[in-house]
């Protein structure tokens, strides 16, 4: 393989790995495809490069090439690839759990809003809120007539208590 090959594929494989951390699902196969057919698959990293394929797959809704490249992976000459297809598949092959929708939060879509309503919602809601200070609520003074001031027999033992461990370090030398 040739230094501009490798260069190639590291620059794909990082722009694949970038694009899936932000979201883009879509584009991250596409980056991780063109690595993972340059890239010698049996190489340690053609296995890393597939494994995040698969996981990109999973992210962009095609599951059933994911399990299928995982099952491929299952034969990958590297025990870390191995284990982590094994691992992969294990969590693909998993049943889907029915989610009711009041368990969900629907975020809305602000690709619909312009930039410019956005800018203005953000100034005029920036400029019409005003926060004052809070005042501190004063605590309630305590009723001293309700306060048992009486001798308690817990804090004598513990004093005690307290008094002979110090003695009995001093008097060990520790």
């Amino acid at each position: 393989m040739s230094p501009e090959t490798l260069e190639i594929i590291k620059t794909e494989y990082q722009a694949g790995k970038a694009d899936f951390e932000r979201g883009q699902y879509r584009q991250s196969v596409q980056h991780l495809e063109k690595a993972c057919a340059l890239v010698d698959r049996n190489s340690r990293l053609g296995g890393e490069i597939q494994i995040w394929l698969v996981t990109a797959y999973e992210a962009a809704d095609r599951r059933k090439e994911g399990i299928a490249l995982c099952k491929q992976l299952d034969r990958h000459p590297h025990l870390d690839i191995r284990k982590q297809s094994r691992r992969l598949l294990y969590i693909l092959e998993a049943p889907q759990l029915n989610r009711r929708p009041e368990w969900l939060t629907q975020i809305p879509d602000l690709a619909a809003i312009g930039d410019n309503q956005t800018q203005s919602r953000l100034g005029n809601a920036a400029s019409t809120v005003k926060s004052s200070p809070r005042p501190r609520p004063q605590p309630e003074p305590v009723d001293l007539t309700q306060v048992n001031t009486k001798d308690n027999l817990f804090i004598w033992v513990a004093l005690v208590a307290v008094i002979l461990t110090l003695g009995g370090l001093v008097w060990f030398g520790f």
